[in-house]
């Protein structure tokens, strides 16, 4: 697992790439509490190169939900995210957006 973060427009990327499970899955945690502390843009999970994750993984992200509120947003899910997401309803408890540039500014038209 990989995460790159970076500034775009405002909001901070985090880039997460790979196999995302219960080993590995604490440095996406900790990079949402660090951006819960010291930030104030949106928040955006780019999702597009992960391949696997599991129940941690979604507890992470809405234990980052829970702390970031409505600046967290998911951009750009891979196949197995989407049906990941589509499987639990997590499009309902979190915005869930198509591309990164829309979950930056979700104003975008689709």
């Amino acid at each position: 697992m990989r995460i790159v973060p970076r500034q775009h427009r405002g909001a901070l990327v985090l880039a997460v790439a790979g196999d995302l499970d219960i080993d590995n899955v604490a440095p996406l945690g900790a990079a949402l509490e660090s951006a819960a502390r010291d930030g104030e843009g949106p928040v955006v999970v780019d999702l597009s190169d992960v391949s696997f994750a599991d129940s941690t993984t979604v507890n992470v992200l809405l234990q980052g939900q829970s702390l970031l509120g409505p600046r967290l947003r998911l951009a750009a899910p891979s196949p197995f995210m989407e049906r990941l997401i589509g499987l639990l309803g997590l499009d309902s408890a979190l915005p869930v957006l198509p591309t990164v540039a829309e979950a930056v500014d979700p104003s975008l038209p689709s």
